[in-house]
């Protein structure tokens, strides 16, 4: 018999490969306990690379020049002997822990076809002499209550995140000398919500002389302590700007984790900006080294393994082995029905926590009835409770048919009428771009926020004087961030600040305007703008008016325009726009415009329950269906303030770590604005992955020229 060999490193030490095999059960086992399916993820690891026992294979470890396709043996073993939807989900697993988890087809695919049924009936090495070192036992039923198809197609994917997990840990750890390298922290959930409940005794506990604001504050803090001692499930958190929601949920999440012994919190961001806010008051009451930011913005790549967080954080966003997780929506929930085993790592590591959904209402609507049931199946099966957190209750109970929610907050509604800061006010007449800025020139500090980049850039252009300002994401972030410290300076100091900005000032931007005017569009970006409205209750609500307007000259995005019209219909039958009432009347009109096919707009369910109890799910063409942020996107690097950068590019280095680094200089355009940008001669293409931007088409004061109306009113 052979010494047949899994892995081997330049120096020619060698993993004996029945010791990785079960390695890998093992690990995958302990991973898979947390859901009831250890015993199967145990078989699934013990055959994952069975393929490696054929002769062709082990001359290729030993040096040959020839390609082996390892993967597909075991598969075809586990599905032979257990020719059932278990034997199936084994040979999802197995077949895709390389490659990714294939699509399904059908019987009728033949052994060409890259499907899973194709993959099935490939030709492959022999690897019989597996049978005198690995004894392979039955596949045995989880215990989950899986119903139907949805439930199938999630379990793969969970089942297939404890397999290639456990597979490149124990990689990793042969080829780093045997030793594991270091993730997670030093502080356990209990050590972590003791430190916070530390914390925040003083605001639970409040002077005399404490405003009645704070008193509230304290009020919503109490109410998250409180109700961390209900059941495991789904929760509600209804709370205005202003009321303290960030770390209220916070309280609420360690306390209800540590009762139930769940092992770590997530916290699920819409945009990069409100994450690092997030992630900083956390850091603040938890320290650095416990909480993991994993998102576009942040890059741990550079460190070494010394050790140190950064250190661990460095490994630990490869599969989320930490307490306290900040991440971004687009992380997430493209995670959920990702392909790739680099994405799926982490999934099995969502097990067992308290999931905090900030913004809620902002789950992209095209794939909010997916997202939803994903969540619903997390709280189901997977041990976890989620939180929908937002100042606009969004109206989404109907869709979460098999769980009922829990409101935190005792009294919303209290809440929001003791936070008010603003009178939403409609402008009747639509309005030119130059009875907009002359609106806007009578105000010496007013945001306008408008729906589109280039109707930004044509408005700031009309507005004259450098106490005006442009914020959009034609500039790129490192600008923005500039910018944004400047408009708060003004702001603190009481000077003259106008800014036009596009949505992306409404959520997560820590500012305050006595005067904003927005662009007339959904009811609950029109509520995020208002957010950015007297913020600090400086001012009477009477006289802090958010003005809604339409303009004369743009339309709406299309996308946009089912929100408008459900805006509309709220504006007839409430004089309060912002209360509760109106904002839930808005989402269920909004909904019921769309339709519950518009809710789901790839189809993602509906392809999912085609595959029914048969299994043959498409997992590969809904991981690339399911895109959070538009696809029709490319990006664009500004890089004349980092020439190092542009020198690395140009000498054709490409890394993970590199293109973290030039993400603070990326702009992202859609693809007409890049072919003028192109027929102009404004962009460089060094490959498919990087084009630059001329610097003479970058304005310092509102980035990449979008509008001819710009350019008249502004010499670039």
């Amino acid at each position: 018999m052979r010494n047949c060999i899994a892995h081997r490193t330049d120096d020619d030490i060698r993993q004996p490969l029945r010791q990785h095999l079960e390695n890998v059960a093992l690990i995958a086992s302990e991973f898979a306990k947390a859901f009831g399916a250890g015993d199967l993820a145990y078989v699934i690891g013990l055959a994952h690379d069975l393929g490696k026992y054929s002769e062709a294979f082990q001359e290729r470890i030993n040096g040959a020049n020839i390609q082996v396709d390892h993967s597909t043996a075991g598969a075809q073993c586990l599905y032979s002997v257990n020719n059932n939807l278990l034997g199936l989900i084994a040979a999802y697993c197995i077949a895709g822990h390389h490659s990714g988890l294939p699509d399904g087809g059908s019987s009728q695919d033949d052994s060409d076809d890259s499907t899973l049924h194709g993959r099935l009936k490939k030709v492959v090495e022999d690897y019989s002499e597996f049978e005198n070192e690995v004894a392979l036992a039955i596949l045995t039923e989880p215990l989950l209550s899986i119903d139907d198809a949805f439930d199938y197609a999630f379990f793969v994917r969970m089942m297939f995140s404890t397999l290639v997990d456990a597979d490149w840990l124990d990689t990793e750890q042969f080829f780093n000398g045997g030793i594991s390298r270091t993730r997670g922290s030093g502080s356990t959930i209990s050590e972590l919500n003791a430190k916070l409940s530390k914390g925040i005794a003083k605001y639970l506990n409040p002077s005399q002389d404490t405003s009645e604001l704070n008193l509230l504050r304290t009020d919503l803090l109490r109410d998250c302590v409180y109700a961390a001692e209900n059941e495991q499930g789904l929760f509600t958190l209804t709370a205005p700007t202003g009321s303290g929601k960030t770390l209220s949920s916070l309280a609420f999440s360690l306390a209800h984790a540590d009762r139930y012994n769940l092992r770590r919190v997530i916290y699920v961001v819409p945009y990069n900006t409100i994450i690092e806010q997030n992630a900083g008051v956390f850091e603040e009451y938890l320290g650095l080294e416990n909480v993991l930011q994993h998102h576009s913005n942040v890059n741990y790549d550079s460190e070494e393994n010394d050790g140190t967080s950064n250190s661990c954080k460095r490994y630990s966003v490869e599969n989320w082995d930490y307490p306290v997780i900040v991440t971004s929506s687009v992380q997430f929930f493209e995670s959920l029905f990702a392909s790739r085993s680099s994405k799926c790592r982490k999934l099995h590591n969502i097990v067992g926590s308290v999931i905090v959904f900030d913004e809620a209402q902002m789950i992209p609507q095209p794939l909010l009835r997916p997202c939803i049931a994903a969540i619903q199946e997390l709280v189901r099966n997977y041990g976890c409770s989620a939180v929908l957190a937002t100042a606009t209750q969004a109206s989404l109970d109907k869709y979460f048919n098999q769980i009922e929610s829990c409101e935190i907050a005792r009294a919303p509604e209290a809440l929001h009428e003791a936070f008010r800061r603003t009178i939403l006010t409609p402008i009747k007449e639509k309005l030119s771009n130059e009875n907009l800025a002359g609106r806007l020139r009578q105000y010496e500090q007013v945001l306008c926020v408008v729906n589109t980049r280039k109707y930004a850039q044509e408005v700031f252009a009309l507005l004259e004087g450098q106490d005006v300002f442009h914020l959009s994401t034609t500039m790129y972030a490192k600008h923005r961030a500039r910018v944004l410290a400047e408009v708060k300076q003004r702001l603190r100091a009481g000077e003259p600040c106008r800014v036009v900005s596009t949505s992306m000032i409404e959520a997560g931007v820590d500012i305050d305007f006595p005067i904003v005017f927005r662009e007339i569009a959904g009811l609950d970006s029109v509520v995020q703008a208002a957010g950015r409205c007297n913020r600090e209750g400086k001012h009477e609500a009477s006289v802090s008016k958010v003005f809604v307007f339409s303009s004369s000259e743009h339309e709406p995005p299309k996308s946009m325009r089912t929100a408008i019209g459900a805006f509309e219909q709220v504006a007839k039958r409430y004089s309060d726009l912002a209360s509760p009432e109106a904002v839930m009347a808005y989402f269920d009109q909004l909904f019921y415009d769309k339709g519950d096919d518009a809710l789901d707009a790839k189809e993602v369910l509906k392809r999912i329950e085609r595959g029914g109890r048969s299994g043959n799910y498409p997992f590969r063409q809904i991981a690339e269906e399911v895109k959070i942020i538009d696809g029709n996107m490319r990006s664009v690097f500004v890089l004349f303030e980092e020439q190092e950068y542009e020198e690395y590019l140009r000498k054709g280095k490409r890394s993970r770590a590199l293109f973290r680094e030039i993400g603070k200089y990326e702009v992202s355009l859609y693809q007409h604005e890049i072919q003028r940008l192109l027929d102009v001669g404004a962009i460089e293409m060094l490959d498919s992955e990087v084009l630059l931007l001329d610097k003479q088409y970058y304005h310092d004061r509102f980035g990449v020229e979008l509008s001819a109306q710009t350019r008249k009113n502004l010499i670039i």
